[in-house]
């Protein structure tokens, strides 16, 4: 279990090498869903991560998370933020614009997260983490379930027959054990839900140029 706490914390916060698009892609992490007798210890070491990333300019080499895309929709991101502490979410780490030229918003990580919460029930695109605890694989299958997207998932867990028997379970494109959500040209992508409609990449993916046509001879 230490091992792969480790693992999912570093690589939830991406905290080794750039934030991908400082949390702005359709395949960033966007709810973390943890069983609750490692929630504390995961969100107190995750926090302690994303507190160490180097906000900035996204030429310089050595920035980890650059700015969000406009005002707009850092004031979504803000907002978002402010309805969950409204409801009772703890702020671990950020919590707000930073104080700095441009749109930047400060890592933030989230807990006392209810799923009433517009920051658990809408898509986040910035680098926000709120963190729901439950009490077993079956909860946070239901939990992972109940929503209105579902383009990826991952499981991480030491077992990685039990992690596998959880993704087979996931209402999701693509499920990942060990791993982060990612895209792979050998593989089929794409979500189910509001997350899309159809197949990129490997033979799905072209099947999806190509007219299809039946041919009957009676």
């Amino acid at each position: 279990r230490p091992a792969a706490l480790r693992r999912a914390v570093e690589s939830a916060g991406a905290v080794r090498g750039r934030c991908l698009n400082t949390g702005q892609s359709c395949i960033a992490a966007k709810r973390f869903i943890v069983e609750r007798p490692v929630a504390d210890e995961f969100t107190a070491r995750f926090a302690a991560e994303m507190a160490k990333l180097r906000v900035g300019d996204p030429l310089d080499d050595a920035t980890q998370v650059g700015a969000i895309v406009n005002e707009g929709e850092l004031t979504t991101l803000i907002s978002q933020i402010q309805d969950a502490i409204a409801g009772g979410a703890l702020v671990s780490c950020g919590g707000g614009r930073m104080d700095r030229p441009g749109y930047f918003l400060a890592p933030t990580v989230l807990s006392g997260v209810t799923r009433d919460m517009r920051v658990w029930r809408e898509e986040v695109l910035g680098p926000i983490a709120p963190v729901l605890p439950v009490a077993d694989a079956d909860e946070a299958v239901r939990v992972a379930n109940d929503s209105d997207f579902g383009l990826g998932a991952s499981v991480w867990t030491q077992d990685r027959e039990r992690g596998e028997a959880i993704a087979r379970r996931l209402a999701c494109g693509s499920a990942f054990v060990n791993s982060i959500v990612k895209s792979d040209p050998r593989v089929p992508f794409g979500g189910v839900k509001q997350s899309g409609w159809g197949r990129e990449l490997a033979w799905c993916g072209l099947r999806e140029f190509t007219n299809v046509k039946g041919l009957n001879v009676y």
